[in-house]
């Protein structure tokens, strides 16, 4: 080969991977795309949490469910792409999901000769994927599904949970809101912290992350409110709470407030619905340790002409 066809060569070559540079360093600063957060167009991952023993003898399955979209929350009727296996389908399972994760939403009872290697599957199906949730009595799966673990006070032993009733319609018509009264007893224990827990010395500012100069914006991550508990945040909530979910029903419905600090026995909140249909709407009073749940049924009918 003769030099100058070997300069040519050379030069074709350099060019060539000058080129590709660019490329090459902009893909790696862009992010991680399995770290994308996504609007809409993902499925639900049903989770089995963990299982413990009844006083009868019985066993409850705890699922939880994970929502991959940051903003779509959807209608999962009971039936083929919402169900159990096996046995009946419906176990008192969600249909609405909200975004994100909820742990612990609700437990599946089995009887106590259900054995140890008999499995109960929960599946969705949503957009087009199925995902599974198995669960089996496994020692290594048991939990403590009140306290995980932790030691019980002279305090915690003493505590009850609290009781509640709710006073509402079971029937309105659009654009009509519902109003939700609910009547909650309780030993006032735990006692509440009469201010937020202060954070560690060193940790008084939170961090700050700045994202990369050509990251694409995170969607905004519409909220949904957990039933449980005190506010976990500084300025949260403390004390007797009651919290409100739609559990099942054929869109989102707005609470305000959605979870209420009970002051004298009662709480109060409004539902605004903007769809008709069947709902279940979930109440849990909660006392920072234990919990009362009620569910309360609604029919929304579409506007009528009244005149």
């Amino acid at each position: 080969m003769s030099c100058q066809l070997r300069w040519l060569v050379w030069s074709g070559a350099l060019a060539l991977v000058l080129a590709v540079l660019p490329a090459a360093v902009t893909t790696q600063c862009n992010p991680d795309p399995f770290g994308f957060k996504f609007n809409s167009g993902q499925d639900v991952q049903p989770i089995f949490e963990g299982w413990a023993s009844n006083p009868d003898g019985s066993f409850a399955m705890y699922f939880g469910y994970l929502n991959r979209n940051y903003v779509e929350t959807m209608e999962i009727p009971v039936g083929s792409d919402n169900k159990f296996e096996p046995g009946a389908p419906d176990r008192g399972q969600p249909t609405f999901f909200n975004t994100r994760i909820h742990r612990k939403a609700f437990s599946v009872t089995v009887p106590r000769d259900w054995g140890t290697t008999r499995e109960l599957v929960w599946s969705l199906t949503v957009h087009g994927t199925t995902e599974r949730a198995v669960a089996w009595i496994q020692r290594e799966w048991e939990i403590d599904p009140i306290y995980g673990g932790r030691k019980r006070t002279a305090e915690s032993l003493k505590n009850k949970p609290p009781t509640m009733t709710v006073d509402t319609s079971s029937t309105i018509i659009l654009p009509d809101t519902l109003t939700l009264a609910a009547a909650v007893n309780d030993d006032g224990l735990p006692t509440p912290r009469q201010s937020p827990r202060q954070p560690a010395v060193g940790q008084e500012t939170p961090p700050t992350l700045k994202p990369l100069p050509d990251q694409p914006e995170i969607p905004v991550n519409v909220p949904s409110i957990g039933a449980g508990g005190r506010g976990r945040g500084r300025g949260g909530p403390q004390g007797l709470v009651l919290g409100w979910v739609v559990w099942r029903g054929p869109a989102a419905v707005e609470f305000a407030p959605a979870t209420i600090d009970v002051k004298d026995g009662k709480a109060v909140t409004t539902a605004t619905f903007t769809k008709p249909g069947n709902y279940v709407l979930r109440g849990v009073a909660n006392d920072g340790e234990l919990t009362d749940q009620k569910d309360v049924s609604v029919r929304v009918n579409a506007p009528s002409n009244r005149f």
